[in-house]
C-alpha cells in the first residue's frame, strides 16, 4: 500500500506543505521499489539526506545496511579504500586486509553525499560498479561482485563541473536516471515560520525552558530573509535564541542581530507610512537629477552660440573647446555628442580669417539632420589633407584616433 505524502513527512520529521517539496517526496517514494540509481540535487542545508533515507526504508532492500558516506570529508588518498576496501601491504599502514563500503553494504544501500568531490580516479572505479556491480579492492588483481543500490546527493551545479572537467558526463548519466531536486528554503515561504516554531518548541524541551515566539514584524523578517543556509541556517538561530535569550518573545530589532548580512540579503520591513515617505524621497530626488540635466543641456546650448559667435583666436577656442568636452563628458552618454562640437571649428590655420570656419548656428533637431554628411565630409578631406594617416587626421579633427578608426569602419570609408 502506498503511503502518504503527510505519513512519509511525519515518519521522517519533514516538516512543511510546499507543493515542490512535496513533489520531490512523491517522486522518492515511486522511485523506491525500484533498483534505480537516484541523484538528490539541491543547495548545502535544505535536507537533502532525508530522501535516501525514504528510499532505502520503502524499498526492498530495507532489512539490509543503509551506509552514508560523506565523499567531501574523505581525503583522496584514502577514498578509494574506504569505499572498495584495500589488502594487506597495499599501501603504507595497510597492516591488514579490509572490506570497504560496497563489500560491507551488499543488499543494501549506499547514499554518497557529496558525490561531486569524488576524484576523477574514484568516478572511474564508481562507474564499474554503478554499470555491472563490480569492484577491485586497492592493492589487489581480483574482481569483486556486490549488490547495492546507490543513492547521491550534491549541492554542486553538475552541468558547470562536467564543463570544467571535474566530473565525469557517463557518471553523471548513470547516477540521475531520477533526479530529485530539493527546494532552498527562500522559495518554501510558507513553510519558513512554520519550521521556526518546530525547531523552538524541540529547543525548550531539550533545554527545559519555555518556547521562544516571534512578534508580527519578526515573522515577516523570518520570510523575506534570504537563508543562504536554508533549514540548517534556520536551526541554528532557533537554538540560538532559544538558549542566549531570557525574553522569550522575539522582536523584529533582536532578530536582525541573529542573522548575519542582514542589511545587504532583504529589504527593510517598513510600514505603509514608511513606504510613502521614501517614495516621495525618491521622487524628489529624480526630480532635482532632471532639473539640473535641464540646465547642463541649456548651459551647453548657450556655449555652443558663444563659440559661435565671433571672431577669436585659435588658442581661446580650443580652451572654450576643451571646456565644452568636459562638460559633455560628465553624462554618461554624450561621447558622440562631443564630436559634434568638434566639427563646429576647422582649426586648420590659425591666421586664416573668420570666413573660412565653417560654424553652426545652434545645435537643433533640423541641423542634426545633416550631421551624418558633415560628419563624412570632414573625415574625408581631413585625411586627404594627411595622406590617409589616421593619427594626423585625428589630431586635425580633434579626436582620439581611436574614435577616427571607428567612424572610418562606420561610414565605411576606403583608404
Amino acid at each position: 500500500m502506498e503511503l502518504s505524502t503527510q505519513t512519509i513527512k511525519q515518519r521522517f520529521g519533514i516538516i512543511g506543505n510546499d507543493h515542490l517539496l512535496n513533489r520531490a517526496i512523491e517522486k522518492a517514494v515511486r522511485v523506491s521499489p525500484t533498483d534505480i540509481s537516484v541523484l538528490v540535487t539541491g543547495e548545502s542545508g535544505v535536507g537533502k539526506e532525508s530522501f535516501p533515507k525514504i528510499i532505502h526504508q520503502l524499498s526492498h532492500r530495507k532489512h539490509n545496511k543503509y551506509i552514508a558516506v560523506n565523499c567531501g570529508a574523505i581525503p583522496e588518498g584514502t577514498i578509494d579504500s574506504e569505499l572498495f576496501g584495500h589488502e594487506k601491504g597495499a599501501f603504507t599502514g595497510a597492516t591488514s586486509s579490509r572490506k570497504g563500503y560496497f563489500e560491507v553494504a551488499d543488499g543494501g544501500t549506499i547514499f554518497l553525499d557529496e558525490v561531486g568531490e569524488l576524484p576523477l580516479t574514484t568516478q572511474v572505479r564508481l562507474l564499474r560498479v554503478l554499470e555491472n556491480g563490480e569492484f577491485i579492492k586497492v592493492g589487489s588483481s581480483e574482481v569483486h561482485k556486490t549488490n547495492v543500490r546507490i543513492v547521491a546527493a550534491t549541492n554542486l551545479n553538475m552541468e558547470i563541473a562536467i564543463q570544467k572537467g571535474k566530473f565525469r558526463e557517463d557518471l553523471f548519466y548513470r547516477l540521475s536516471t531520477v533526479e530529485i531536486k530539493v527546494p532552498a528554503l527562500r522559495k518554501r515561504k510558507e513553510d519558513i515560520h512554520l519550521l521556526f516554531r518546530k525547531f523552538a518548541s524541540d529547543f525548550a524541551k531539550k533545554y527545559n525552558m519555555p518556547t521562544v515566539r516571534l512578534d508580527d514584524n519578526a515573522q515577516k523578517l523570518l520570510t523575506i530573509y534570504n537563508w543562504n543556509g536554508n533549514v540548517r541556517q534556520l536551526r541554528n538561530v532557533a537554538e540560538q535564541l532559544s538558549v542566549l535569550e531570557e525574553k522569550r518573545n522575539i522582536s523584529v530589532s533582536l532578530l536582525q542581530t541573529y542573522l548575519p548580512n542582514f542589511n545587504s540579503n532583504l529589504p527593510a520591513v517598513v510600514n505603509k507610512q514608511q513606504e510613502s515617505s521614501d517614495f516621495s524621497n525618491e521622487r524628489e530626488i529624480l526630480y532635482k537629477i532632471l532639473f539640473d540635466m535641464k540646465k547642463d543641456l541649456n548651459d551647453l546650448k548657450q556655449l555652443t552660440k558663444h563659440l559661435n559667435s565671433g571672431e577669436r583666436n585659435t588658442k581661446y577656442k580650443k580652451d572654450e573647446k576643451s571646456n565644452l568636452e568636459k562638460l559633455y563628458e560628465s553624462k554618461s552618454d554624450s561621447s558622440d555628442l562631443i564630436e559634434i562640437a568638434n566639427k563646429k571649428l576647422d582649426y586648420e590655420k590659425p591666421n586664416q580669417t573668420e570666413d573660412k570656419y565653417h560654424f553652426a548656428e545652434e545645435i537643433s533637431e533640423e541641423e542634426t539632420l545633416s550631421i551624418h554628411d558633415n560628419e563624412l565630409e570632414l573625415i574625408i578631406k581631413a585625411l586627404e589633407r594627411n595622406n590617409g594617416k589616421r593619427k594626423a587626421a585625428a589630431r586635425e579633427l580633434g579626436i582620439s584616433e581611436r574614435t577616427l578608426y571607428r567612424k572610418i569602419k562606420q561610414h565605411d570609408i576606403e583608404l
